[in-house]
């Protein structure tokens, strides 16, 4: 990529409150899903995905608040293709600043194993889905082609291009169960790109069953896709979607290799997250990209040697970027460098031989099996080098706090 080139602005579309809240144990009522939409519009995301609203009468109303309450952030609703779906739709929502998603049948085992219809029917609803959408006053109209990842060319086609000349503004590729590879899906987003040329937007949405969502998303936007959509923790069906943490990370990190920015306000993800985890009960992951509980922290002597002396030795990605801080954790991996360092702090000088013995009770043969905060072990050392040092030593701590 040509350095001076300015990066190309991606779309990103939030669909925390629709397909995440779709998994098991991640219902919300409207007023939580109000609350979060205008947190996750806060992160500076382009479209907020309010809900099915001929679902449920939760979605419906849902979809009624954020409409009424949501400013400077498009939303967007799901239905099927479906006459009453796109009326209910608009019904809760209006039509202004409100994209109507509309789902399309995409691969032969859904027409034939979960719709029972023809590949020509399946269009022709398509058809007069968008048509009726239009005719309700609705200019952003999207169609998302359920399970293309398994479609054949000749339905994908013909659902795309039958789409666009109905009214359709923008196409979304769904790998509706996580089975393509970057290579697989770069093609698919490729072939829907020459299919449905700009103005027409192209849209993702990937699922993780193997662990391949980000990486299948940026393939996509690599091979011409406008947009993505992601889900705040990356909660969905099963494995659950792309996590838009990861892709925000990502494109701000690589934006001049790839060529690629978004609008995400990165130090704004985490207190979202931890909201979104507190509404739906969420257990908080040990080892998740961005939002892990020790994703920024190590245990590990060898790490901790480096770090101290220069962070960015085991730290690319940066906490404080993300509104998070790093941690160094005592366990048994931990060596003599961190207990250095805490001596260091509590002012205490000791021989090699003392500190063989403080190494062998508070690392190497340490009763507790989890990792403790440097904190913690600090307070516990000075206690246990008694009188000697202790009272300065806890002074000084306290005093530090």
């Amino acid at each position: 990529m040509n350095e001076q080139a300015t990066p190309r602005r991606i779309s990103v579309f939030d669909t925390t409150l629709r397909d995440g809240e779709q998994a098991p144990g991640n219902a919300m009522t409207p007023d939580q899903k109000l609350e979060l939409a205008l947190l996750i519009a806060g992160l500076g995301v382009d479209t907020i995905e309010a809900g099915f609203p001929a679902s449920s009468p939760s979605d419906f109303e849902a979809t009624r608040l954020i409409s009424k309450e949501l400013a400077g952030t498009r939303f967007a609703t799901f239905s099927r293709t479906a006459r009453r779906d796109v009326e209910l739709a608009v019904e809760a929502g209006g039509v202004d600043n409100h994209q109507v998603q509309m789902v399309a049948t995409g691969s032969q085992i859904h027409l034939t194993h979960k719709r029972g219809i023809t590949r020509h029917a399946a269009v022709r609803e398509v058809v007069d889905t968008v048509r009726f959408a239009a005719s309700l006053g609705v200019t952003d109209i999207a169609v998302g082609i359920e399970d293309a990842s398994r479609g054949e060319d000749d339905l994908l086609r013909a659902l795309t291009e039958s789409a666009v000349d109905a009214g359709a503004t923008c196409v979304i590729l769904a790998d509706t169960t996580g089975c393509h590879t970057p290579e697989e899906f770069g093609a698919l987003i490729g072939k829907i790109r020459r299919w449905a040329p700009p103005p027409i937007k192209v849209s993702t949405h990937c699922h993780n069953d193997f662990g391949l969502a980000t990486a299948n998303t940026l393939a996509g936007l690599a091979a011409g896709a406008d947009e993505v959509q992601v889900a705040l923790g990356g909660i969905g069906e099963r494995a659950g979607n792309t996590s838009l943490e990861e892709i925000a990370a990502v494109l701000a990190y690589k934006s001049e290799i790839l060529g690629l920015t978004t609008g995400i306000r990165l130090d704004t993800m985490y207190p979202a997250y931890q909201r979104l985890r507190e509404i739906i009960r969420l257990e908080e992951p040990r080892n998740k990209p961005i939002f892990g509980k020790y994703v920024f922290g190590t245990a590990a002597g060898i790490h901790q040697q480096g770090m101290l002396s220069d962070p960015s030795t085991y730290e690319y990605v940066e906490p404080a970027r993300f509104g998070r801080e790093r941690s160094l954790l005592i366990g048994r991996h931990s060596g003599r460098t961190v207990l250095r360092h805490l001596l260091e702090q509590l002012s205490v000088t000791v021989d090699e031989a003392e500190l063989d013995e403080l190494y062998r009770v508070h690392i190497a043969e340490r009763a507790q099996g989890d990792c403790e905060d440097l904190s913690v072990v600090r307070d516990r050392l000075a206690r246990d080098l008694g009188a000697r040092t202790a009272g300065e030593a806890l002074t000084t701590v306290g005093a530090g706090r």
